[in-house]
């Protein structure tokens, strides 16, 4: 079962990845803290219904206008959970990134290690 995901960790392009998550993080805080966007007008709904059709009531309209307003209010909270949850995804991207890039520095000063104590142990074999 961990064939699979060391194949899918050697298939990564970590380099890439690396390069780019600085970018990402950026990018999602610029996401965070720009404003919302004012809400286009919507259609009114004599041009639905055609030039025909008979004016709305005030009544009607008041219903139609406090419905839009929820609508709204639910669309940008919803744009605010989102971009928030895409800023702590990138955080959490950047902390991934520096964490693969210590692991790969502790594992070249490993091998070196390995390599150098190797070396010690033949030099110390073939002098016996």
């Amino acid at each position: 079962m961990a064939i699979p995901w060391l194949l899918a960790l050697k298939v990564i392009p970590w380099a890439d990845v690396i390069e780019h998550a600085p970018k990402v993080l950026k990018a999602a805080r610029k996401l965070m803290e720009r404003p919302a966007p004012e809400a286009a007008a919507a259609p009114s709904r004599m041009a639905v219904d055609g030039p025909d059709a008979a004016p709305p009531s005030l009544g009607e309209l008041k219903n139609r206008l406090i419905a839009a307003q929820v609508h709204l209010d639910q669309q940008a909270q919803l744009q605010a959970e989102t971009s928030h949850t895409l800023a702590e995804l990138a955080e959490q991207n950047a902390r991934l990134v520096s964490a693969v890039d210590a692991l790969r520095l502790r594992t070249r000063v490993l091998l070196v290690v390995v390599a150098a104590l190797l070396l010690a142990q033949l030099v110390e074999w073939i002098a016996r």
